[in-house]
């Protein structure tokens, strides 16, 4: 095995563990043994969320290795389609078994601080995913494009991981802190790479 194949083993064989031991610990929570199917479901759509989060930076900028990039995009897209699902799941889950909480954290009314980040979160994505839908459309620059987009799924991760930390669920605490670290190191990294605010700068300082 060359050095480049131990190297995508390990990458890969990471980015797994950091998966799916959040998921295999939640999987024996206590917590599960008070709550109904629907909620469970729900829970573990918001897991599978976070968990898309992880990789879809990576799968953007061309990061993830043994992936050539144009493969990586398409990947992306329909991971994010996953990630719009899994959202939805969540929201449902959580609609339907307890209505007025749901009414209180999308009208910003609810008590708690990680309902907030959650409900900015879910705006932040469907602005990320009509970004996405219209950019073939050519409405925006392909400078500007970029910038809002990162933008948008900055604010994504941002509040999802606040809103993962804020509740103490079925994830265990270790490995739900170690999911949301990676997530957002991966954000950063990404944005490091692709410095999606050199075009725009240029734009505006060309037009004054």
């Amino acid at each position: 095995m060359t050095l480049k194949h131990l190297r995508a083993v390990i990458a890969w064989g990471g980015l797994a563990t950091l998966i799916m031991i959040p998921i295999a610990v939640a999987t024996k929570s206590e917590y599960l043994q008070y709550r109904g199917p629907i909620y469970i479901a729900a829970g573990f759509a918001g897991i599978v969320a976070l968990a898309v989060l992880l990789v879809q930076p990576l799968l953007a900028a061309g990061l993830l290795l043994r992936l050539p990039i144009q493969l990586g995009r398409v990947v992306h897209r329909w991971c994010g389609i996953v990630l719009l699902l899994a959202i939805a799941a969540h929201v449902v889950g959580l609609w339907i078994t307890s209505p007025p909480d749901m009414i209180d954290a999308l009208t910003f009314r609810a008590p708690t601080l990680f309902s907030v980040f959650g409900v900015v979160g879910l705006w932040a994505l469907l602005a990320t995913a009509l970004l996405a839908a219209i950019r073939k459309k050519r409405w925006l620059r392909p400078q500007v494009w970029r910038f809002s987009h990162v933008f948008a799924a900055s604010v994504v991760v941002a509040a999802s991981v606040s809103h993962a930390m804020l509740i103490e669920g079925t994830m265990g605490a270790l490995s739900k802190a170690a999911l949301c670290a990676a997530v957002l190191c991966a954000l950063l990294w990404t944005v490091w790479q692709v410095k999606p605010w050199r075009g725009v700068h240029r734009r505006q300082r060309s037009r004054r």
